[in-house]
């Protein structure tokens, strides 16, 4: 990443606090061995040192969350990392309806990280704590604005049939224009990706805190 990105980034640090905190403190989520032992900057090797530096300068809390799976592809991860700073700090979807995004796609995945980490930056957002209740709960929200629905329709309907119907997308270019459509549709397939390295990486919520999906709930 660029210099003046890295300064960007750093300066994005607050508001992305509690998704930070939530993934890089997370552990695992059984009592075995970890999948990937928590890797600290004194064992990068040359490959891996460049990201661990960007990563560091703008996470307060290490080498956790994704970013620990991620970095034993340091290529890859150097990719996603740039990805992840667009679609949380530059993408052009309003930031409450692109929280909503991510935790239409934790619900989906049931991803306890996602969610813990994502419900807090989506109402601080303004997304209503009604509709967070309603969509934990596996419900269409109702009393949804009609962006928000706009949102959730598109992007349920894009990951449970593969496409999005010509009504849904008339609907989204009544709200959207073309670069902010796009951008949903990123970050909705950014964060099933997200989704499967955590749930692969066994990562859970940090310790001490509560899971948000219980065993036997759908």
């Amino acid at each position: 990443m660029h210099s003046t990105s890295i300064f960007i980034s750093s300066l994005a640090i607050a508001a992305a606090g509690g998704w930070f905190a939530a993934t890089v403190m997370a552990g695992p989520a059984t009592s075995k061995e970890p999948r990937f032992p928590q890797l600290t900057m004194d064992q990068l090797d040359e490959k891996q040192k460049p990201l661990g530096e960007q990563i560091m300068k703008v996470s307060s809390v290490g080498l956790g969350g994704p970013y620990n799976p991620m970095i034993r592809s340091p290529v890859l991860g150097q990719r996603l990392y740039d990805l992840f700073y667009y679609l949380r700090w530059q993408t052009s979807v309003p930031t409450k309806l692109n929280e909503f995004a991510i935790l239409i796609i934790g619900r989906q995945w049931r991803s306890q990280v996602e969610w813990f980490a994502h419900a807090p930056l989506a109402a601080k957002a303004g997304l209503s704590a009604d509709i967070i209740a309603e969509l934990k709960k596996g419900e269409r929200p109702s009393n949804m604005a009609e962006d928000e629905a706009l949102v959730y329709d598109f992007v349920t309907e894009l990951t449970t049939t593969k496409k999005v119907s010509d009504e849904t997308y008339a609907r989204a270019k009544k709200i959207f224009n073309d670069q902010q459509i796009v951008d949903l549709t990123a970050v909705s397939g950014n964060y099933v990706m997200v989704a499967m390295m955590l749930a692969m990486s066994e990562e859970t919520v940090p310790a001490g805190k509560e899971e948000p999906f219980k065993m036997g709930e759908k």
